[in-house]
């Protein structure tokens, strides 16, 4: 027994070549020798694992292990990310449950280690303090979320075109699909963190007769396919219970050196269940955070009963040359489908300006807030459908771009604009928004300032001259519905004319002389029903009306 237990992990598990390089992720030999049950590291940061004979039948019978029974003493002091690690990997190969220790607090150190979680885990009440003044690879997660089942690379695929709804494949299962044309750059962004693009990629959910699930429809053409992935998709929810993390900032110089010492999820179908993360020793510089929940190429991932907290705003230079703030996040999530945050709010005040936004989202599709209090919802490189609804947004409010239909529902949203359309990426949005019941408090509060801070309100805020080429047709929602809003602009300027629609896009263009290279194309119609203003002031279309002078708004 002991031999194939051996033999069975030594040939699914990554073991690095002696003198190389190598990532500690999953080197981990277990064996059972007659032996007491321990763990130790080898020379090359292998860890090796011996659980008895006796323990295994009793892990077995329980179906369950603790991390005390790897070794780990949880008394804050102790390093015990090695006991966590091998925990992890003796459950994975079992396909048992791992228990926290009630009452425990784990330190987990600078050392380059991960744990690779592929069962169910109740981290409980005990507590997790992560480390960041000394780390050995700032890429290495703490945790990461896996699935038994391997991505390869279907064949015989040689285009796809947007809202196609069946590809001619043959799947093992449902799989979700990531296929990239390198030729063709995308997301080419504007301003101080101006760069050349991204290569055109896509994510969706296809069934093993090739149907496309058209909820999260494929979004670009592609003419040409450099690399194609299918990820079979786990039909077993994975579940991750409890948990109090805090980490320990870095103090590293402020660039973009991102820390990514995190609980990375990379499988589908998995919940995340009353955890709470909270952030100290915070100083005066810092390198910016990747997401402590870090999701990234799945679907179906839902985060509830959740407390996360806001990461102290750094400033650097930018790709231009110029000092810039920079995005650090606790949540983080790229390539992934169906992705829902219910009843999650953050340790620090949602309109406090020193604190970044707490969500950054690159190449998604289907995201959810809802009954959810949080600084800020973002989506940088692209969301393809989003909901809001039941929840309070901060003072960097809803920043997206992207496509499908955006909804905000019985919400209050604080920030500059009810909705802005990111102007590093164009200010696009191809498809529709749905804004009801909710209320639109313009810029920060403050307690003498219940009403916002002196500014001019605009719903609908962006920015594109019609001179840069983002690698997209740039466009504005085609149709814009906003039923049951309430404008608490009560503090406004003394020159102040009223709110409006939008803000002024572009500023140049106040007469047909004006030209655009890259033609930005507006809205078509927006229907008004029951819009009112604190200040008692008629909402207005523009400070710059002639952009928008073929807007049709229907009001009731």
């Amino acid at each position: 027994m002991k031999y194939m237990l051996l033999l069975f992990f030594l040939l699914s598990s990554v073991i690095p070549t002696r003198g190389q390089a190598k990532s500690p992720l999953e080197n981990v030999v277990i064996t059972s020798k007659k032996k007491k049950t321990q763990v130790r590291t080898n020379e090359y940061g292998e860890l090796h694992v011996n659980v008895s004979p006796k323990d295994v039948s009793k892990f077995n019978a329980i179906g369950l292990v603790r991390y005390s029974d790897f070794g780990a003493k949880g008394d804050g002091k102790t390093d015990d990310i090695d006991a966590i690690a091998a925990a992890h990997a003796f459950a994975n190969q079992k396909g048992l449950l791992v228990k926290a220790d009630e009452g425990a607090t784990y330190y987990i150190g600078g050392k380059e280690r991960t744990a690779v979680i592929r069962t169910d885990t109740d981290f409980g009440t005990a507590a997790f303090i992560i480390d960041d003044t000394e780390v050995q690879n700032r890429n290495a997660s703490i945790f990461m979320v896996s699935s038994n089942l391997r991505p390869f690379n279907p064949e015989g695929i040689a285009s796809i075109k947007r809202n196609q709804e069946k590809i001619n494949v043959s799947l093992p299962g449902t799989c979700l699909i990531t296929v990239t044309n390198s030729h063709v750059k995308r997301y080419i962004r504007f301003g101080l963190n101006q760069n050349n693009g991204s290569p055109q990629t896509d994510i969706f959910v296809v069934d093993k007769n090739g149907n496309v699930d058209m909820d999260a429809p494929i979004i670009w053409d592609f003419d040409q396919i450099t690399e194609i992935t299918a990820l079979p998709i786990d039909e077993k929810a994975l579940n991750i219970t409890g948990g109090r993390f805090t980490t320990i900032a870095n103090r590293a110089e402020s660039k973009y050196t991102y820390y990514s010492r995190n609980i990375a999820i990379r499988r589908s179908n998995v919940l995340v269940d009353g955890l709470e993360h909270r952030v100290t020793n915070e100083g005066d510089h810092g390198a910016p955070y990747g997401g402590f929940i870090n999701i990234r190429d799945c679907s179906y991932v839902t985060v509830k009963n959740t407390i996360l907290t806001g990461h102290k705003t750094y400033r650097t230079i930018g790709s231009a040359g110029k000092p810039v703030s920079m995005g650090t996040y606790d949540i983080s999530v790229s390539r992934a489908l169906n992705v829902s945050f219910v009843n999650c709010s953050q340790t620090n005040d949602i309109n406090d300006r020193r604190y970044w936004g707490i969500l950054g989202s690159n190449y998604c599709k289907n995201l959810l807030y809802d009954n959810c209090t949080l600084s800020r919802f973002d989506a940088h490189m692209g969301v393809a459908n989003a909901t809001i609804r039941n929840s309070t947004l901060g003072h960097m409010g809803i920043n997206a771009i992207g496509s499908g239909v955006l909804t905000v529902e019985n919400s209050t949203i604080y920030g500059r604009n009810l909705i802005n359309l990111r102007r590093d990426y164009g200010s696009t949005w191809q498809g529709e928004f749905f804004i009801r019941n909710c209320v639109f408090v313009p810029a920060m509060p403050s307690a003498d300032k219940p009403g916002g801070s002196p500014t001019s309100a605009s719903l609908i805020g962006g920015s594109n001259s019609g001179q840069h080429d983002f690698g997209y047709t740039c466009y504005m929602p085609e149709r814009i519905t906003i039923e049951n809003l309430h404008i608490d602009d009560s503090n406004h300027p003394k020159d102040y004319q009223g709110p409006s629609i939008f803000s002024n896009f572009n500023p140049q263009m106040t007469d047909d002389s004006y030209q655009e290279k890259f033609p930005y194309v507006r809205t078509r119609i927006v229907i008004l029903r029951n819009v009112t203003t604190a200040s008692g002031k008629d909402l207005r279309l523009s400070d710059n009306p002639f952009q928008f002078k073929d807007v049709k708004v229907d009001t009731d």
